[in-house]
């Protein structure tokens, strides 16, 4: 029996994310299943869902049962998400039943957003055989595909085509109305937009089986933090006005939002430092989500935090909660609310380095981990 003995110690049931990428198969010079775990177990994650935009592409019960045996022996639960459509190319549904069955948590395209009405909503029924849930990106691509950042005063400044958020709202629309019709369970992932809030809040009043998560960079930076073109910050969806980020920090304290995810999208030097224009949307955030929550969400409640990071994710994917009892198997976090750090390059788990937080100082570090009967602690 191990003692730790930390002055301002919390201890919760292990988080878990909804929506990372680990790259592999096919992109380990980006992560690997071994590194994103690592940097999982670095973040307080117990539990990671990892999307299915890899090579090949997470779309039949194989690819499920590689990301399955492969992670058995990480100290980090992996749960894959099959992918809706045959390649994530939105045309034709994917063998969602076979990957259901062979440990697939949920359904999602991951970074590619399912264009099509007519196919979500065959997935969506689809699904209902099995209590399924689909995962949206909401991204409407046929409204200025060509997109660097958000539609607004600081991009006409700084002369970058924008994304209106209308983009993002008329998925989120079409999606809660397909859901209701096919009384089945949709979460959307990176909302981003005030109106898009509205949309789900209103959806959830009448459909149940309606759920969503946002980002922590959503929550800290806005789109007048890219006047330095600093491309870390170019993320889908992007980072949208300042009123949008006020009206999702009020979303986390008023309940519209269920629980966070990192959209910890890792990418090697090359798909990151190079023109704004060429380089790839996303940034790291697995090592750092808590910290930047607990930094910008001013007094809110730990017991908050747990609930979007712990207790509400594995509720709407139906993954079992960890419970905090004497005797039983240990799925555990450990961290400090009040601790500050310096986010440095140096200590970065994950293979890639792509986040605009080296440099800066967060508040609440993660201790540790209990996952598997072993203990994972951090310098």
């Amino acid at each position: 029996m191990k003692e730790i003995n930390i002055e301002g110690l919390h201890v919760s049931p292990g988080w878990m994310d909804v929506f990372s990428n680990f790259a592999d198969p096919g992109y380990e010079f980006k992560e690997t299943l071994e590194t994103g775990a690592a940097a999982a177990a670095a973040g307080g994650y117990t539990d990671v869902m990892v999307i299915p935009n890899t090579n090949p592409i997470i779309h039949n019960k194989s690819n499920v049962e590689y990301i399955v045996q492969k992670s058995k022996t990480l100290p980090v639960n992996v749960h894959p998400i099959g992918a809706i459509t045959k390649n994530t190319d939105g045309k034709e549904l994917a063998e969602m039943y076979d990957m259901k069955a062979s440990g697939a948590a949920a359904f999602s395209d991951g970074i590619n957003s399912v264009q099509s009405s007519g196919i979500l909503l065959k997935a969506l029924q689809y699904i209902k055989a099995f209590d399924g849930t689909i995962i949206q990106l909401p991204d409407d691509k046929s409204i200025n595909p060509h997109w660097l950042m958000n539609e607004g005063i600081t991009s006409t400044q700084l002369g970058l085509p924008g994304q209106p958020a209308m983009a993002e709202e008329l998925i989120v629309t079409r999606d809660i109305k397909l859901a209701r019709y096919a009384e089945s369970k949709i979460h959307f992932t990176g909302i981003a937009s005030k109106k898009s809030l509205e949309y789900i809040k209103r959806g959830k009043e009448s459909n149940a089986g309606i759920s969503c998560s946002i980002t922590p960079y959503h929550l800290f930076f806005c789109d007048e933090d890219l006047k330095e073109y600093d491309t870390n910050l170019k993320v889908n969806p992007p980072l949208r006005s300042k009123e949008d980020r006020e009206a999702l920090r009020t979303a986390i304290k008023d309940g519209t939002i269920d629980c966070i995810a990192s959209h910890h999208l890792p990418h090697e030097y090359d798909s990151k430092v190079l023109e704004f224009e060429y380089a790839k949307p996303g940034m790291i955030g697995l090592e750092t989500a808590y910290a930047v929550l607990n930094t910008c969400l001013e007094r809110i409640d730990q017991e908050r935090l747990i609930e979007l990071l712990s207790i509400n994710p594995k509720k709407i994917f139906g993954i079992k909660q960890a419970v905090i009892k004497e005797g039983g198997n240990a799925v555990l976090t450990l961290f400090d609310p009040l601790k500050k750090w310096l986010v440095e390059e140096k200590n970065i788990l994950s293979k890639s380095r792509n986040t605009p937080f080296i440099g800066k100082e967060l508040k609440g570090k993660v201790v540790g981990i209990v996952n598997k009967n072993q203990l994972i602690t951090q310098p």
